[in-house]
Order: structure tokens, then sequence, then C-alpha cells
């Protein structure tokens, strides 16, 4: 018998240069995306200037081509966790391409989903399984899949002004109207306050709910859960027989200063928790359900139901990689201490200017995971102006701010929601004492400039408010 042998490098590669096709039409990106994905996307940079054209990145940095340096404080939406390209993930990868296993054959159990099931497990020991999906609203809609299956009731109780993702389940408990319009209908589903335990208990009491899902902290805007809210909700929740789900996909993973956001407050164990974001490593996506045994054993009761819930690529080794490097630099860097230190050191120094400047009306959050508010200002001049951006959109000052931290300072931030006056600050979890200054430096720098009551912002709040004015 013989055996067929590798084809070279070169032939594997089918003449295919990656290089060089970056080099030939990397110039093209922009037009390459008005034709072809998102035309709205490119639009919107031209017009606030994020036009950026960025050749490379490391850690909490990016380059671009002529050389300059700019300070991640957005770290893709929290995907970037350890920053880019981490040299242990980037190891692990390398590694698990060049072992060449047999993945994804569907019909045997691999031992990187269970030694990574293991790892996240061991953080949250009051839960028992892992279902590995692709993404965060992925995990939430595994989440809410298993609530209605093991509970036996349909509806799923959430909160005002909340993020889960896109996907039809996900986006049947999003906050914002604004993400739903035109999309009905969805499923079964309630809105609360968050924090209004009172609502929580009236729904309740109909019998029909399966599961109430909630950011600890949300991402729309940066507003934690009221002390002890959890804790009671879980109490109710149990109460009725239905299910406590706590959507840990940005919080998680050290975010808050914890491992999980929902380990501020003693008691708390919910029932399902979903995680993705950074446990990708800024790499492979992936996402995770973990859930209670009895929830997992209800789901999968028999062998004709092994596959009712299932991913194509769920549990591929190059995700399993990736996670288990990630787990390992936290534990062994202390991830989660510095997200912890470094984030009462920025939030301190950013509290210390609400009374400096009136434009600033609020610094919240935990570890890193900040929220800075802006507000309506006493003086008559700044009031005027304020008025004039609110008119035409609320939000426009917070992406005013935005700006100029991109374009003077070289410092990619984002407002946190649409209509929102408010910026969330979501670094890679990496940063130091240099990153925290040089974003208060800067952010003081702009402030001073926004009451100055002159200057480049107001020059450029005319565009914003002409542009707001033409999507009308």
């Amino acid at each position: 018998m013989t055996t067929a042998k590798p084809a070279s490098s070169s032939s594997q590669a089918g003449g295919f240069d990656l290089g060089a096709l970056l080099a030939e039409r990397g110039a093209e990106r922009y037009e390459l995306h008005t034709r072809h994905l998102n035309h709205q996307l490119p639009r919107m940079l031209h017009t606030i200037g994020f036009d950026k054209v960025y050749e490379r990145a490391e850690g909490p940095y990016f380059w671009d081509a002529d050389g300059n340096e700019y300070l991640d404080m957005l770290a893709g939406f929290g995907v970037m966790g350890l920053g880019r390209h981490h040299p242990v993930v980037r190891k692990a990868l390398h590694d698990v391409l060049d072992a060449q296993l047999a993945d994804l054959t569907r019909f045997d159990c691999q031992p990187l989903p269970g030694l990574l099931a293991e790892k996240l497990l061991a953080h949250s020991t009051h839960l028992d399984r892992v279902f590995f999906g692709n993404s965060g609203t992925e995990a939430v809609e595994g989440a809410l899949k298993f609530a209605r299956y093991a509970t036996g009731k349909p509806r799923i109780l959430y909160c005002e002004h909340a993020f889960h993702g896109l996907t039809t389940g996900a986006l049947s408990v999003n906050g914002e109207d604004g993400f739903r319009d035109g999309f009905a209908p969805l499923l079964p589903d309630t809105a609360l306050a968050l924090g209004d335990l009172d609502a929580l208990a009236r729904e309740l009491k109909k019998g029909d709910v399966a599961a109430l899902v909630v950011e600890p902290i949300q991402g729309k805007g940066v507003h934690e859960a009221p002390p002890g809210y959890l804790r009671a909700a879980q109490d109710l929740l149990h109460k009725h027989k239905a299910l406590l789900i706590l959507d840990e996909v940005q919080t998680g993973l050290g975010r808050t200063g914890d491992f999980y956001a929902y380990q501020h407050e003693d008691g708390v164990e919910p029932d399902l928790v979903c995680v993705a974001k950074a446990l990708s490593g800024g790499y492979v996506p992936v996402g995770a359900t973990l859930g209670k045994d009895w929830i997992f054993k209800k789901v999968y009761s028999s062998m004709d139901r092994v596959l009712v819930h299932s991913a194509s690529f769920g549990s591929n080794a190059q995700a399993m990689a990736a996670g288990l490097a990630v787990l390992s630099v936290m534990e062994n860097q202390q991830i989660v201490a510095n997200a912890r230190a470094m984030g009462e050191l920025l939030k301190s120094r950013l509290t210390a200017l609400v009374d400096k400047y009136e434009l600033l009306a609020d610094v919240r959050g935990r570890g890193l995971m900040i929220g800075i508010e802006f507000g309506r200002p006493k003086s008559l001049k700044l009031r005027s102006r304020w008025t004039m951006l609110q008119a035409a959109r609320k939000g426009l000052f917070a992406q005013m701010v935005v700006v100029p931290l991109l374009q003077r300072h070289r410092i990619l931030t984002q407002v946190s929601g649409d209509h929102m006056e408010v910026i969330k600050l979501i670094p890679p979890l990496v940063i130091g004492e240099r990153e925290v200054d040089r974003f208060v430096d800067a952010f003081t720098d702009v402030m001073d400039d926004a009451h100055s009551g002159g200057g480049l912002m107001w020059d450029f709040s005319k565009t914003l408010i002409k542009q707001a004015v033409a999507n009308r």
C-alpha cells in the first residue's frame, strides 16, 4: 500500500500570494467596501474623518502607513482583550495549524474542546457544561433555546437598552428599537427597566416566563445593574421555575476587574452564562454557552437528540487553541488584576474632571469598562451650542469629542450607542499607566477646547449637523 505524499507548500498554495494581493489591491479598501459590502460604512467613515489606513497593530496600538502610532481604547468592541497579536496566542495558532489535527470530523471527540470547557468552568464552579459556537450572538441564541426547552415556557424577559446580538432570537431581546425596526415578528418577549424587581415579579406571576437575560453592565450607555439586583432577580426567577441568563459576552473574561462581572455580587449563580469576544484572542471567532448540568441533560435527553443544537464550526481546533491560550495568558500575566487596577486609576482620574468641566456629566463603570457621559452645560454660550446639537441629533456632542481624540491625539474611541451622549472606553486589558496618562491628557485637551467657546470642535459640529439633517 502506497501512502500519498503531501503536496509541496508552493503547490498547496496554488500560486496564491496574500502579500502580493494586498500590495496590489490594498489601496482599494474603501472602494471595494463601497461596491461590495455595507456601502454606508465607508460613507460614515469619510464623513467623520475616520477613513484611516492602518497598516500594522500590536498590543493596544495601531500604526498607519506613515508610521504614526494610534492608541486603541475600543479593542474591537471588546474582542481584543489581550490587545492585537499577542505572542502566546499567535504561537498557539501556529502550533495547532502545524499539528494538522483531524479536526471537525463530526464523529469523534477531540481533546481541545474538553480542555477549554474545563478551563472555563473552573472560573464558574456552579456551572457544569459548555456549548461552543462561533460568536456572542450565537451564545445568546443557544441560551434562549436551552432556557425555553428546559422550562417548557416560551417568553423571555430582557432589559431596556439591552444589546445581546442581532440574529433573530438575540434581536428579540434587544432593547433598542432602531435595531428591531422592520424585522418583526420576533420571539415572545417583554422589556423591563434594569433593576425593576417589581416589574419582574409581575411578569413572572403570569407563569409563561422561561428566563430573564441581562448584562451585568449594559454595553449601551455603560449602566450597571443596581447592587443586589442580580441576586434578588435570581431568587424571584427560581421561585417561579424560570432561569437567569447572564450575558457576559463583553463584560466577561476580566473586563470589569473580576473574571465575570456577576462575581462582584455575592450569591449570584446564573443558570446560563454567555461568553465570546475576548475568548477569541482577536483571531478566531468563538462563543460559549455555559450552563447547569440538568439544563444540558434535558436538552440532550437521548441519543436521538444528540445534534438537536449544534454548530458546523463550533469547537474547531483553531478557536479552541486560541481560547486555551487566552486563558493561560490571563492566569500567568495577571490580566484580571491589571484590568482592575488600571480601571480604578483611569476612572478616578476622569471622575476628578467632572467638577472642572460643565459639559462632563458623569463617569461610571467597573474595571476597564468605563462610560463618560456628557450633559447640558450651565453657561449661556455653551448651552446654546449644546441645544443646537441636540436639536439636530442627540449624540452629536459625544461624536464631536471622539473625532479630535482620533485626529489630534491619535486615540481611537467611539460613542456608546445611537442617540447617546456617552463615550464607552473598553481598551485592551493589557494597558498600563502610560496609556492611562495619554488618554487623560488628550481628553483634557479636547474638553478644554470644547469649553473655550471656539476652536475646531465647534467648526466640525457644522459638518455633523449637516449630515444628521440630511439623514432624516
